[in-house]
């Protein structure tokens, strides 16, 4: 299954985000973008989400223009972590979790065994599963954060957009995502997320696309993408990638910002 645009022209009547972007992300990979802030990558996300109707062009889903699918069935197969979410009710962790599941129970119906089952599982994949039962608004703005992947999770869609998933993380946990991205991968899901950190695109992305200025700068496989070049015109500044030893002693790369004349 496909998420894809078509000439897509997003943003909101007063004012166009960005013009003719061209994405495809199948089951099965790993898709970052990157850009400067106001670039427009929460905007594009929401559209691809269907939250925000196209300027012009499309989205399509499997083939098939977003707007044609039932919401139940999108929100089966579209999940979202937004930056932050502020709830007006002290829900208990487990509860914003279990969220998650309305698409396969219904709104007013009640969590049944497996929507329990697949929550539990979540909080346990994320490593917060002794939180389950304390109010949401009584943990740590990570927790939450944690959390909100955690209620993506749950619902089991094949596509799961992802908003700066590791913003207010500390290095462990920023890590802890990274790798439930790569498993999610494995498993046959797709995953888009967005992030100021080009370091995660290079340990996990299968393909980047870069943002600039309301336009495609740059997309490709993170191979061909990632390069001083592109990610020193990406933020104005020079931005170098080196290589460096990892613990098991392979070369990996990683951006290193250079004291040198902006791009």
């Amino acid at each position: 299954m496909t998420l894809a645009t078509r000439d897509l022209t997003y943003g909101f009547r007063e004012r166009i985000v960005g013009r003719a972007m061209q994405v495809a992300i199948d089951a099965g990979e790993v898709v970052c973008l990157l850009g400067p802030n106001g670039s427009g990558k929460t905007t594009l996300l929401r559209t691809l989400l269907g939250l925000v109707p196209p300027l012009a062009g499309e989205v399509t889903l499997d083939g098939r223009p977003l707007s044609q699918w039932p919401v139940r069935a999108r929100a089966m197969r579209l999940a979202y972590v937004p930056q932050a979410a502020e709830s007006y009710f002290d829900f208990s962790v487990l509860e914003m979790v279990e969220m998650g599941r309305t698409a396969h129970r219904g709104a007013f119906a009640r969590p049944g065994a497996r929507d329990l089952e697949r929550a539990h599982v979540a909080l346990e994949r994320l490593g917060i599963e002794a939180l389950a039962a304390r109010p949401i608004h009584r943990v740590s703005g990570g927790e939450r954060q944690l959390a909100l992947i955690a209620r993506a999770l749950a619902t089991e869609a094949t596509h799961i957009l992802m908003d700066e998933p590791a913003a207010n993380l500390d290095f462990g946990n920023q890590a802890r995502v990274l790798e439930e991205i790569a498993r999610l991968r494995a498993a046959g899901a797709a995953v888009v997320f967005s992030t100021h950190h080009p370091d995660h695109a290079l340990r996990i992305a299968d393909r980047v696309v870069m943002i600039r200025a309301g336009g495609l700068m740059a997309a490709g496989t993170t191979a061909d993408v990632m390069n001083s070049e592109n990610l020193s015109a990406l933020y104005g500044r020079p931005v170098e990638v080196a290589l460096v030893a990892s613990g098991e002693g392979t070369p990996r790369r990683v951006c290193v910002p250079s004291s040198g004349r902006p791009a």
